[in-house]
């Protein structure tokens, strides 16, 4: 019986741990430097820049403004304004994009306003689309290296993706922040760095016309963009990072609209590890198809305050065990996994994150995995399953 215990247990925690030793080889990885060889700007392919936007009128110009200053002749903009109710469509137009105004109460989200944008773009199609949100700002020279990756490869390019507390934020959300630099910067950086592909982000995303012009947009899943980057993968067109690209917003100031937020993109992401993460990991074995496989365990990393509760938790009871039936072999595996995941985070905040965290700050942490637990337990019993745009602070 107790053998029978050891061997179940190590097997559960040999699952649980392969999501930490995932997220320990991308941070490691991330360490690395390569050289960057500069983006040919004189003669890169022409551009569309897609964005999608619901009632974002109060920064719609500046990201159209950020967009149009990297615009060379033969390169456009559209603004797809859907089921808005405010003033977006006239900013935009105001600001200099072309608008396509979208209504349809049945059909709502973002993936059905990037479906009717490339549809609209069919008319006249550029080399690369590339997609941005309505609260982004761009950095300078991100268009030119999208558009030169994408054309290179033939593969999605996947722009570095930050999202950042605004001045004088409190603790949860620099905390945020730095949860946020682990998943887009640090671990697709390290994958990069070992030549493996990258999750699309849903924003600061470029695709040669010829991938993008039929894929599968129009859904209301709350991970569009991990789904077309699965869906992309599986054309032999796994996304590929580009951290010289770069886009920029900030976390909602308000505590009901940075849970809003949340529970759209860590719902989707949950549901995708469940419905996605297997399938596409047995495809990969499979086929000996070493992208698929990389994106496979990629995806089933979850929400770093998720992992380390997981991984704490899985140790207490493991000590537990080892106290009471004397099993070993357990807490010598979770206690490994447990380190790891300190060894990780801590590289992660000492190379990425020391300007948003101070050391105390980050051993803090712990009351910010204790304050997302009602956002998991909602996924088990109420999960959201359809799009449901966070307010903005002007809302």
């Amino acid at each position: 019986m107790v053998m029978l215990l050891q061997g179940v247990s190590l097997l559960l925690l040999f699952l649980a741990a392969l999501p930490v030793a995932v997220l320990l080889v991308q941070t490691v990885a991330a360490l690395q430097k390569m050289r960057v060889s500069p983006p040919s700007v004189l003669s890169r392919a022409s551009v569309a820049v897609l964005v999608p936007a619901h009632n974002e009128a109060r920064g719609i110009a500046a990201t159209i403004a950020s967009i149009r200053a990297q615009l060379q002749d033969g390169d456009r903009i559209l603004v797809v304004a859907d089921n808005c109710s405010d003033e977006t469509a006239a900013l935009a137009l105001a600001a200099g994009a072309p608008v396509l105004e979208r209504q349809d109460e049945h059909q709502r989200g973002k993936g059905y306003a990037l479906d009717g944008g490339v549809r609209q773009l069919a008319e006249n199609p550029p080399d690369v689309v590339i997609m941005i949100d309505a609260d982004c700002i761009l950095q300078p020279g991100t268009i030119a290296r999208l558009a030169d990756l994408a054309m290179t490869t033939q593969r999605p390019a996947q722009a570095l993706d930050l999202m950042q507390a605004r001045k004088n934020s409190g603790l949860k959300m620099r905390i945020a922040e730095f949860a946020w630099i682990v998943k887009n910067q640090v671990r697709p950086l390290g994958f990069q760095r070992l030549g493996l592909p990258c999750q699309l982000m849903g924003t600061g995303m470029a695709f040669p016309w010829a991938l993008i012009r039929d894929a599968g947009l129009a859904s209301g899943n709350l991970a569009e963009d991990m789904q077309l980057g699965i869906e992309m993968a599986r054309k032999n067109a796994a996304p590929v990072f580009c951290p010289e690209a770069c886009v920029i917003s900030y976390f909602p100031a308000g505590e009901e609209a940075a849970r809003m937020q949340r529970t759209r993109w860590e719902h989707g992401h949950m549901s995708m590890i469940l419905h996605e993460g297997l399938p596409l990991l047995m495809q990969g074995l499979l086929k000996r198809d070493r992208m698929l496989i990389a994106m496979a365990l990629d995806m089933c990393v979850p929400p770093v305050a998720l992992l380390a509760f997981a991984t704490f938790a899985l140790f207490i009871t493991a000590l537990l065990a080892c106290l009471v039936f004397g099993l070993v072999m357990p807490l010598l595996l979770a206690t490994a996994s447990l380190s790891g995941l300190i060894l990780a985070i801590l590289l992660a905040w000492q190379r990425f994150a020391r300007h948003v965290l101070s050391l105390s700050d980050l051993f803090s942490a712990a009351s910010y995995i204790f304050w997302k637990l009602p956002l998991y337990l909602k996924f088990f019993i109420s999960r959201q399953v359809e799009w449901v745009r966070a307010k903005r602070d002007a809302d």
